[in-house]
């Protein structure tokens, strides 16, 4: 199977890293495969969408930059985008859509929620909504 759009989102993760190296992987240098990264950063309601959050985006800007280094280092082309919106998982459907891209591939940390493991709520909208495949790269708990 050939996946030559990748998107992978990114929130600074440790699985972050390692699911780009798996995008990279996937997308070959050989088979001239794109990723798009993109971090979306959540914008309350009480404030208005195009606001400017600059811990946010300073925040932003640098796991942006280190993803891309991360790409680059393994030959592979890479777009970066920085998103705002209300919701997380919507941002991403609407990116994936936007660029026609073929696979979806999140990097997954080890989260618990009351003793629980979850996935929290963008995994599961991405997965129900998601208009191509999606890859789930689950770190392992350490």
């Amino acid at each position: 199977m050939q996946f030559n759009k990748i998107l992978v989102p990114v929130a600074g993760t440790k699985a972050d890293e390692e699911a780009m190296e798996l995008a990279c992987t996937l997308a070959g240098a050989k088979n001239k495969g794109l990723i798009f990264a993109v971090h979306v950063i959540p914008v309350e309601r009480s404030l208005p969408l195009d606001s400017e959050i600059e811990s946010e985006i300073g925040r932003a800007d640098s796991i942006l930059a280190h993803t891309e280094l991360l790409a680059q280092e393994q030959g592979c082309r890479i777009e970066t985008d920085l998103l705002q919106a209300r919701e997380v998982g919507p941002a991403i459907i609407d990116e994936a859509i936007e660029r026609e891209v073929n696979l979806i591939l999140i990097g997954v940390s080890y989260k618990k929620h009351f003793g629980q493991f979850s996935l929290g709520d963008v995994v599961p909208y991405v997965l129900k909504n998601a208009p191509c495949r999606v890859i789930l790269y689950h770190q392992r708990k350490s």
